[in-house]
């Protein structure tokens, strides 16, 4: 798993996709600070992260389109499936790899909590718990979009249908008050991965949502799994 960790990582960086996706973070990350914050001297991070959400709908795709539609269009998902690598160290690997690049992303914004604190005294907790839950609701993004890049073996198709399905999430609670059966508004309510960030970014942290988010990441990570199972059987 290491292997494969070590090696997608440094692929991001050898090709344009891991600049464009910490290039275009940090300048639209830069932007909504400055707008949000600087510009009106507001000491609220949770705007940041706010305005964010939607712009990382089109973000994670770029990040994940190539995980393993790039293998299966290259032919080497083959060797990759009868390598001594496990099929769990492979997915766990290249997961780990664009969760790493986000990470580098979200940590160089951590000036921006530094630059509040020269002017001003925002309130910690909601720093803490909205690069918490940020953190986390793209961890869970990341694993949506590792799942559709295994479906199929064009990136184009993989990051506009990965796009689909997270603006299909993202859109979840609006679609609630148009459902009748209570079965259907539950089960949409737990889908819906917004509901949930916005006790971060009040500096609430509970167990709950944490768990939530590790289990909903979990669960596509083995869905993605179970694709490459069937197609090493196949």
């Amino acid at each position: 798993m290491l292997a494969i960790f070590k090696r997608e990582l440094k692929a991001y960086f050898y090709s344009p996709i891991g600049y464009i996706f910490v290039g275009f973070f940090l300048l639209l990350s830069g932007y909504f600070f400055a707008t949000d914050n600087l510009m009106h001297g507001i000491a609220d991070i949770k705007m940041v992260f706010g305005s964010l959400n939607i712009i990382f709908l089109f973000l994670v795709p770029i990040l994940t389109m190539r995980l393993l539609s790039e293998e299966m269009k290259n032919k080497t998902d083959q060797l990759l499936l009868t390598s001594p690598v496990s099929l769990i160290g492979i997915v766990v690997g290249k997961y780990l790899a664009a969760v790493a690049v986000f990470l580098i992303s979200l940590i160089i914004t951590g000036a921006y909590p530094i630059i509040l604190y020269l002017f001003s005294s925002p309130a910690l907790g909601e720093i803490l718990g909205g690069y918490l839950g940020f953190f986390l609701m793209g961890a869970a993004f990341i694993a949506v979009g590792l799942f559709v890049s295994s479906l199929t073996e064009n990136q184009v198709i993989s990051a506009v249908a990965t796009f689909g399905v997270l603006l299909l999430l993202w859109l979840m609670d609006m679609i609630v008050p148009f459902i009748q059966n209570r079965h259907i508004v539950s089960a949409v309510q737990w889908l819906s991965i917004l509901q949930r960030f916005q006790d971060f970014t009040l500096g609430v942290l509970s167990l709950e949502p944490i768990v939530y988010y590790i289990s909903f990441a979990v669960a596509f990570i083995f869905l993605t799994i179970r694709v490459l199972e069937k197609k090493r059987w196949s």
